[in-house]
Parts: C-alpha cells; sequence; structure tokens
C-alpha cells in the first residue's frame, strides 16, 4: 500500500502546519460566550465556542481548563486569537494569551470590564478580529509532508461492527501516519478497560507500559468514588441496541483504532505530544469532551468513528465522519462523510478502506471541507476533574 506524503498547510512561525486558517474568538469564561458568539456572526473568518467553564475552579481542575485554552488558541489550525475575558473570572485572558503569544501568532487581549460593557467589547473585538482575518487570508498554503500532522481517533455511538469495520480501518490509517513519521493519539480510556493489557505489551518500555495500568486504574477508582461501577454506563444503552454486550467488548473494538505500532507515551488530557508516534491521550470516552482534548493536544484532524450516528464536530479542527455500517450511512449521510460497512458486507478490504480514510485526509488536509465543517457543528467540552467551588 502507497500514497502520496504531501498534503498542502499553512506553516506557522514556531514550526507547525495548519490545515485550517482560522480566527478563533476565545472566551476565557462562561459569561463571555454569548459576546464572543456575536463577534463570529460580524465577521466572516472567525469560529468561537459556547461553554460552562473559567471560573470557581482550583487546582488541577483549573490547571487543565488553563491547559485546554491554550491547546485550542495554540493549535496550528488557528492563525490568530483574541481572547475575550470578563475581568474578574480566576482565568485571567491576559494569562491565557501570553502562553499563547509563545507560538509567535497574533493575539489580542479584550476585557468586557475594562471596554465598559458587551456591545463596546464586541465592537471592539470584532475590529480586532476582522484585521486578523484579513491578514489570514493572505497567507499561502505550502507543500507540506505527512510527518508533521497529528491525527486524533475516536469512535462514538459503537455498534457491533465497531471493532471489524471502521476502527480496524482506522487502525491501518494510524500505522500509515506513524510510518510517514507523524502521531497518531489514541484516547477514550473509559473504552480502553479491559483492552489495555494489549497496549501494555506494545509500550516502548516498562515506565510506558506502567503508565498504561495507572490511567486505567484511576478511571477505574474514580468511578468506585462515587459510589458505582463503571460497567453500568458502558456500554451505553445505544451501544447495546447496537449489538455490543460488555465493556470489555467495547474496549478490544475500541483499541483497534491504534493499529500496531509501538505505544511511545500516555499523555494527560490536552497535553501536546513530546513522541512522534502512536501516543495514549488519557481521556473519558465522553465524545465532545475527549474530541476537545485531542484538539488541545495539537490534533489537526479527527477520525471519529460512529455505528450508531453522530452529528459531533469541532470549532477549529475538521472531524471526517466514518460509519461502521452502510445502514446508518445512508441515513445519516448529511452528517458522515465515509462509509466503511463495505467491509461488513464483503465489497472492501480493511486495508482498501483504510487507504480510502488516508485519501480523505490528504483532501481535508489541503482544503476539503468535512461535512461536520459545512454544518458548523463546533462542539467544545472540558473535562471536569473537580468540584465548582
Amino acid at each position: 500500500m502507497t500514497s502520496e506524503k504531501k498534503f498542502w498547510g499553512y506553516r506557522r512561525q514556531d514550526g507547525r502546519v495548519g490545515i485550517r486558517n482560522h480566527v478563533l474568538i476565545l472566551p476565557t469564561i462562561t459569561c463571555a460566550t454569548q459576546a464572543a458568539k456575536q463577534i463570529t456572526e460580524l465577521v466572516q473568518g472567525t469560529v468561537s465556542f459556547i461553554h460552562q467553564h473559567g471560573c470557581a475552579q482550583v487546582g488541577v481542575d483549573y490547571e487543565q481548563t488553563f491547559r485546554t485554552y491554550v491547546g485550542m488558541g495554540s493549535n496550528p489550525n488557528v492563525f490568530g486569537v483574541v481572547v475575550l475575558g470578563l475581568g474578574c473570572e480566576t482565568h485571567q485572558a491576559r494569562s491565557v494569551a501570553g502562553e499563547i503569544a509563545k507560538t509567535g501568532k497574533p493575539v489580542e487581549v479584550v476585557s468586557i470590564q475594562d471596554h465598559g460593557g458587551t456591545l463596546m467589547a464586541v465592537a471592539q473585538g470584532a475590529k480586532i478580529a476582522a484585521k486578523l482575518v484579513q491578514d489570514a487570508s493572505a497567507q499561502m498554503r505550502e507543500l507540506c509532508d505527512f510527518s508533521e500532522l497529528i491525527i486524533g481517533t475516536e469512535c462514538g455511538g459503537s455498534d457491533a461492527c465497531s471493532g471489524l469495520s471502521a476502527n480496524p480501518a482506522v487502525g491501518v490509517v494510524s500505522d500509515m501516519i506513524v510510518d510517514f513519521g507523524g502521531t497518531s493519539i489514541l484516547a477514550e480510556t473509559t473504552e480502553l478497560i479491559g483492552a489495555e493489557h494489549l497496549l501494555a505489551n506494545r509500550a516502548v518500555n516498562e515506565r510506558v507500559a506502567k503508565r498504561v495500568y495507572e490511567v486505567i486504574h484511576a478511571m477505574e477508582n474514580r468511578s468506585i468514588h462515587m459510589g458505582v461501577d463503571i460497567r453500568t454506563g458502558n456500554p451505553s444503552p445505544g451501544n447495546i441496541r447496537g449489538g455490543l454486550s460488555s465493556l470489555e467488548e467495547k474496549s478490544l473494538g475500541a483499541a483497534n483504532k491504534a493499529g500496531t505500532r509501538p505505544l511511545q507515551e500516555v499523555i494527560d488530557y490536552a497535553q501536546v505530544p513530546t513522541q512522534k508516534g502512536l501516543v495514549w491521550m488519557d481521556t473519558p470516552g465522553h465524545d465532545i469532551e475527549q474530541l476537545t482534548g485531542m484538539v488541545a493536544g495539537g490534533a489537526q484532524v479527527v477520525l471519529f468513528t460512529t455505528g450508531r450516528g453522530t452529528p459531533t464536530g469541532s470549532p477549529i479542527a475538521p472531524v471526517i465522519k466514518i460509519a461502521t455500517n452502510t445502514s446508518i450511512f445512508e441515513r445519516m449521510e448529511d452528517n458522515i462523510d465515509l462509509n466503511a460497512g463495505t467491509i461488513i458486507e464483503g465489497k472492501e478490504s480493511i486495508d482498501s478502506v483504510g487507504q480510502r480514510i488516508f485519501d480523505e485526509i490528504s483532501r481535508v488536509s489541503s482544503g476539503k471541507l468535512t461535512k461536520a465543517e459545512i454544518l458548523k457543528q463546533h462542539d467544545f467540552g472540558i473535562w471536569r476533574i473537580g468540584p465548582t467551588f
């Protein structure tokens, strides 16, 4: 199996490559999200997101939300950022902007309180954003190597076909990206319980293998501390209707997205990988929270397999949706980009579908819009790991 190793991307000042050229309006507090939305409605070429975070957070929960904000703004798919704060929140806009600015991209701060209220803040933010969009529009794409890509892998609404069709096909793509020198992120710790030994056996060293078991045990212990068994929520009702009978069965199918290459490291939520190759990010199984974590970790594109159907997307990273069965592809063709159900039907091999997915990554990385992008499915949610104070 061979494929072209190049795509057309945007080179950033820190050397990384983006496949989109967004201007991000980044609200650091839930109180600023509506103002951020108004700016995006005024200025074409901007994106933003609605969230509930940014205040009354402490400790590791504060640090993780801060890291996610910075990661979203630092993602190479973003040309420039307007960081929009209220003024009195825990996550100060200037602190977030200062970290993003280290990438070399243009970053500006707007405060609703400092600018005298919502109307003035929206006007100032829109003025800054319009200039950034014009500057972004002047940047040209250049030929880039697949070694500069970080892909995220995800499955949501799994069914009995997930582990037989779309997930192993994504595993083929993961191996291809790794072999070309790029990075593939495996996530969904809750949906790897029962398959952790398979990944630990592929760890590059004993330290990484130990870390595999640590994140699994930590996830299980969180559930125990709540007085519940994680298996009471997994498989979900939709998974069960789709034919999955146990968490282990679900996990063995989900692990197929990791392909066959060695596991280089296990990283925290929204952390940028330090190694090339296959990487495991410790995330929950919640679709939008894990998607946000991978994008904040630098993923420029995400492969999302589904057997039950989902419209999930990201404000800054294209999400390529892959159906595990033909029925759901035909029923939700408005949302799903590719069909891997042909494997179940015996019309295609896992390798040939993997090649189709890889070719789609090449086209999307060079500018083709995914269906989630066309429908402006700008989902965002951060994994909260502490109480709100």
